[in-house]
């Protein structure tokens, strides 16, 4: 499907955040590859492509390199978080329609934060107990708000975030994101 010289376009940008999901979900990343009709390799050459245009010397800045591959965002806001205005852009990704794929931009087009959110008027999952947490159903923000106080922690590479969080009751657990989407949930021991 994929040769070299073709544009490097949304549908290779979702192969990419399927490739570092793979790590915890394997299974589901590879019916999500099947229904998008690609091979193994054909991923594989989409991150090594997306790896290339991250590390290059020409690179564009990062909110820019995002839009030459994603196209003019479905929304464009300005935010405040804290002390700090950003840029909120987000774009619609086809595999996962209830969600959008959110960048937050400093002045200038630095990146601070990239992932998946819900999109806007789409219903979340209900999420009460950790049986509620299962793969791919929601996201950071989702479940850091149902089971407060969620402790962030860092995560184990630049696109995985891990909360703490104790679900009523039940015992201390940790939540796994891969570009903002549950992965997994894990007991201290486990994790």
């Amino acid at each position: 499907m994929h040769t070299g010289t073709h544009r490097f376009g949304p549908l290779d940008f979702q192969l990419v955040l399927l490739r570092r999901m793979a790590d915890h979900q394997p299974d589901l990343v590879e019916d999500a590859r099947r229904e998008l009709g690609v091979t193994l390799a054909d991923m594989r050459e989409a991150n090594r492509r997306w790896q290339a245009m991250v590390r290059s010397p020409r690179a564009r800045g990062s909110a820019a390199r995002y839009r030459s591959v994603l196209g003019p965002p479905e929304t464009s806001v300005r935010r405040r978080i804290g002390d700090l205005e950003c840029d909120a852009l987000a774009w619609p990704v086809p595999l996962w329609p209830g969600l959008r794929f959110e960048v937050l931009s400093a002045p200038g087009g630095a990146v601070w934060n990239a992932w998946l959110v819900r999109a806007p008027g789409a219903p979340g999952p209900e999420l009460r107990t950790a049986g509620d947490l299962r793969p791919w159903s929601c996201t950071v923000d989702e479940v850091a708000r149902a089971f407060p106080p969620a402790r962030p922690m860092e995560g184990t590479a630049p696109t995985r975030w891990r909360l703490g969080l104790t679900p009523p009751g039940g015992k201390p657990c940790v939540a796994e994101f891969t570009w903002g989407l549950l992965q997994r949930v894990g007991f201290p021991d486990d994790v």
